[in-house]
């Protein structure tokens, strides 16, 4: 396959030629370089894709040309397009990347509908400054497209030529079925639909039948795809550990990683907001802690955080270039952060096998190395067949025993201390537990 921008037929605007080599993309990824012909051709795609694999680009750069072929320009307040993800901050992040190749078309404009302020301060930003690109969650977008006292937005998508709905598996478990089919039954039905997924599920299979017409079915893989889901140059491991010794494992191989930047995901919020805390002093406060293992930033973001903290953590992570996020699922699906990702650690196997794939998958993206590590109990050890059975993920163990080499019990008395010491946070604790 061919994958010179250049090469692409009907060929890429050159503003838009001038965008990606301005961002620094010498060539196209393989999802780019099958779905970008296909869309500029005006077909409805239904694309997977390994996650990291550049699906963002491979939508953006076609709508962004479809909305400037059009003869008669795009009016103010006339919406051309729609990108519809199921998170605010993967949401944010297209909104981003979408921000640098408008800065080539500056005849067209966006914005951003996620939630976490009143509905009418959205609706009164689109009557102040207009968008032909709206970036939004499924939930919000809904309730925007529903508002029957107003009619400006329903005005304003008449026109609409391109639909995307990215991470369509995670906007399908997440629960948003119902808002996708209110969505596509109020938008007009001549458009181009694309649907971006690292995983294609019978629901999806489902969306795709009741949203696209007769599409283009697109499948990339690595060049080791026939064994595995995730990219080539990620690798995995797991790390067998009683349940006693887990923390003291983890803590002590932080400490030997502490130049690095790693995303540690728990399976609760409740989770993140006491380990976040307990790793804070024990990592970046405890005159204990030897100066090369001491890191500088642990910090935590989670589902029930408001949206403006959030997003302010979010920044934070990405502009660092070591420090830990503690994290949730939230961060598991399409996030892209702006310095590499070193490791991937997973203190609790996920109870979806498929968000395994996209947890690990924070790494290792656009052709880059990375790694991962799973801590399991000795009961939990057949978890790893089961992983490589059904995901197609090979996992190669680690030994973690160079790393337990304090007492377990001298630190879980500290680890209650500091917890007794803070109520604040066992109050919160006990608030997500409840």
């Amino acid at each position: 396959m061919d994958n010179r921008w250049t090469s692409v037929k009907p060929p890429v605007n050159p503003l838009l030629l001038q965008a990606v080599k301005d961002m620094g993309f010498t060539e196209m990824t393989p999802v780019q370089a099958a779905c970008i012909p296909l869309m500029l051709n005006y077909k409805d795609v239904s694309a997977e894709a390994v996650t990291g694999s550049g699906k963002t680009l491979a939508f953006l750069i076609p709508v962004i040309q479809i909305l400037l072929r059009r003869e008669e320009k795009w009016k103010t307040h006339e919406v051309g397009s729609i990108v519809v993800a199921p998170t605010r901050e993967l949401a944010l992040q297209i909104s981003e990347v979408l921000s640098e190749l408008l800065k080539h078309a500056p005849m067209l404009s966006q914005i951003l509908f996620i939630g976490g302020t009143p509905i009418q301060t959205d609706l009164e930003l689109f009557v102040e400054k207009g968008a032909n690109i709206v970036i939004a969650t499924p939930g919000r977008l809904e309730d925007i497209l529903l508002r029957k006292t107003d009619s400006r937005i329903a005005n304003a998508v008449k026109n609409l030529e391109v639909l995307i709905l990215d991470e369509a598996d995670c906007l399908l478990n997440l629960g948003f079925e119902q808002s996708l089919n209110t969505i596509l039954r109020l938008l007009p039905k001549q458009r181009r639909t694309g649907l971006f997924s690292a995983t294609q599920t019978t629901e999806v299979l489902k969306l795709v039948r009741a949203g696209l017409r007769n599409p283009v079915a697109v499948v990339v893989k690595d060049n080791n795809e026939s064994t595995s889901r995730v990219p080539e140059k990620l690798e995995n491991y797991y790390a067998i550990v009683e349940p006693g010794r887990k923390f003291v494992a983890l803590l002590n191989f932080l400490k030997k990683e502490a130049s690095k930047k790693v995303l540690l995901f728990f399976s609760t919020c409740a989770c993140v907001e006491y380990f976040s805390f307990v790793l804070q002093h024990l990592l970046t406060k405890s005159q204990n802690t030897n100066a090369k293992s001491r890191i500088q930033n642990v910090i935590s973001i989670h589902g029930k955080m408001k949206e403006k903290t959030r997003l302010a953590t979010f920044d934070k992570f990405k502009a660092l270039e070591t420090g830990i996020l503690c994290c949730t699922d939230v961060m598991a699906r399409g996030i892209d952060i702006a310095q590499e990702i070193h490791w991937v650690v997973q203190y609790d196997p996920p109870s979806n096998p498929a968000s395994f794939i996209h947890r690990a998958g924070r790494t290792a993206r656009n052709g880059k190395e990375g790694k991962s590590l799973l801590f399991l109990q000795p009961a939990e050890k057949d978890y790893v067949n089961y992983i490589q059975a059904t995901q197609k993920v090979p996992l190669f163990e680690m030994d973690v025993t160079p790393f337990i080499t304090s007492d377990p019990k001298a630190l879980l008395i500290k680890m209650r201390k500091l917890q007794l010491h803070d109520r604040a946070v066992y109050d919160k604790v006990k608030f997500f537990k409840d």
